[in-house]
């Protein structure tokens, strides 16, 4: 067993980080770079006037500081014809999916994570909570040290495009068989992309060998890891952004229409996302559905495998997962994120939505949701068939990127499955097989027994492999532990404040 190293929760100012502190600061001033606080990317109308004037003339896309302002869920979406967010807007991006796509009469309610600047996608909130978590307590020193961002897809983007933006060097680690879309992406934004884009080996279900690739750069100090899968400030963006980002899409959909908050479905992941479903639960008593991808049913079935819905690593626990808090597990195959995909994007399929009664201007709107944003939906109306759920409960996920990062791989598929083209038949075989027959066989309730043994999965990742101290492995068991997270993004606007002035 490796040697035991305490669990890093960044509470305080770091022991020694006085220089680290200073350096940064000297930096961010050369640079003109002001860093938001949380609050004001939980409520985008706190962010200062003049900043958000400034914001007209920024790209949305551009490399410039002024975008860390962008990093949140209220973002305007441009037209095709502009590069630029036109600015906030008062509840985030979203849509309601009709029962004739659904087949339940639960209101399933999808929030787009592709209206975020840079890389169009959710996971940049993710790379900014981590960064600045470090920043402001003087454990990562931009102007000597580099920020390694392991990932399976767009974490690392993320991570890319907010060392960019803090102008650090940032190093993305994935795995080689993700999507063209996202390498094409890196090359590109990379400073230099031979050294600082590493390819590991596998697809979605090799994260253990992501990590292998972090202890070895781990042991230059010069190197500083944010590992998504063990920063508990990921947890707490989402808890703290992205939760109440949620709340707002709520209050405005039973307006005029009130009902339930049932419950809220995310692919585990990093376990960074499913913490917006903490929040709900404390402030409505929603439950949890936590996804995971059929062919690697590491909670189903303590199962392993490989898949191909991007973005959801597995084959492990994240350290960051309150999986004592879940209720539901749902398993979904990437036969129905791939097929769907397809139907979504396609003519042929475009026009049968259209033709069982789906609003043309709805059925465009499909094309917002990724591999998982998809396996996030089946999950929401599994759930729904499982519990019984009516039209006064409402579910709520997130549309976590859009399907242009899937053209390539989208290509492929049609390639390998419908050589001969895809048309109205072919298309209605998948709305019977992959909607219309959706079952609830592959879930799991998770009753006490069943999330402590999920729990118990962990070990072997945490402890056994990456050296977590077995006390701080096990306090994580009880939600006392998670109740005392809550104050830290307080905390760090604080001294995000603090560094600012």
């Amino acid at each position: 067993m490796p040697e035991t190293k305490p669990l890093a929760v960044f509470g305080e100012f770091a022991e020694g980080g006085e220089t680290a502190y200073e350096n940064a600061k000297q930096r961010f001033k050369e640079q003109n770079i002001v860093l938001p606080t949380f609050a004001q990317l939980r409520d985008p109308s706190t962010i200062p006037a003049e900043i958000v004037e400034k914001l007209k003339s920024v790209e949305k896309d551009a490399a410039d500081p002024l975008n860390l302002f962008r990093v949140h869920w209220f973002n305007e979406h441009a037209d095709e014809e502009g590069d630029n967010f036109p600015g906030f807007v008062d509840v985030p991006t979203h849509i309601e999916l009709p029962s004739e796509l659904t087949g339940v009469d639960a209101r399933i309610v999808l929030m787009f994570g592709n209206r975020f600047p840079m890389i169009r996608a959710h996971k940049v909130l993710a790379a900014y909570s981590c960064l600045v978590a470090r920043l402001v307590t003087g454990r990562f020193d931009p102007t000597t040290q580099r920020a390694i961002w392991p990932s399976t897809g767009n974490y690392a983007r993320g991570g890319i495009a907010i060392s960019r933006l803090m102008k650090c060097r940032g190093v993305a680690i994935l795995p080689e068989g993700m999507s063209k879309a996202r390498f094409d992406w890196l090359n590109k934004w990379c400073m230099n992309p031979e050294e600082d884009i590493i390819k590991t080996f596998g697809t979605e279900s090799n994260v253990k060998e992501i990590y292998d690739e972090c202890n070895r750069l781990d042991e230059d100090p010069e190197n500083i890891i944010f590992n998504q899968f063990s920063e508990f400030s990921n947890h707490m963006g989402h808890y703290a952004v992205t939760g109440p980002a949620l709340e707002t899409v709520f209050k405005h959909v039973t307006k005029d229409r009130p009902g339930s908050l049932a419950a809220f479905s995310s692919a585990t992941g990093s376990a960074g996302t499913i913490g917006a479903g903490d929040y709900l639960k404390d402030e409505h008593g929603t439950r949890i559905v936590a996804v995971e991808a059929l062919e690697c049913p590491t909670m189903l079935y303590n199962g392993f495998g490989e898949h191909n819905i991007q973005g959801i690593g597995d084959k492990h626990i994240p350290l960051i997962h309150n999986v004592t808090n879940a209720d539901l597990v749902v398993g979904i195959s990437d036969k129905s994120t791939d097929n769907l995909d397809l139907l979504f994007n396609s003519p042929a399929g475009k026009r049968l939505l259209t033709e069982r009664g789906i609003a043309p201007e709805l059925v465009d709107a499909l094309v917002d949701m990724g591999y998982s944003s998809i396996a996030n939906t089946l999950a929401a109306i599994t759930a729904a068939k499982k519990w019984g759920l009516t039209s006064d409960d409402v579910v709520m996920t997130v549309a976590t990127d859009g399907s242009d990062l899937y053209d390539a791989e989208r290509e492929e598929f049609i390639a390998r499955n419908y050589p001969g083209g895809f048309d109205d038949v072919e298309a209605q075989k998948i709305f019977t097989e992959h909607l219309e027959e959706i079952d609830t066989e592959h879930t799991l309730d998770m009753d006490e027994t069943n999330r402590n043994r999920v729990f118990n999965l962990g070990y072997y990742t945490w402890v056994e492999q990456q050296g977590i101290d077995i006390p701080d492995f096990e306090r994580r068991r009880s939600q006392d532990f998670w109740d005392g997270l809550r104050p830290l993004a307080d905390r760090w606007d604080a001294m995000i404040e603090d560094f600012n002035s």
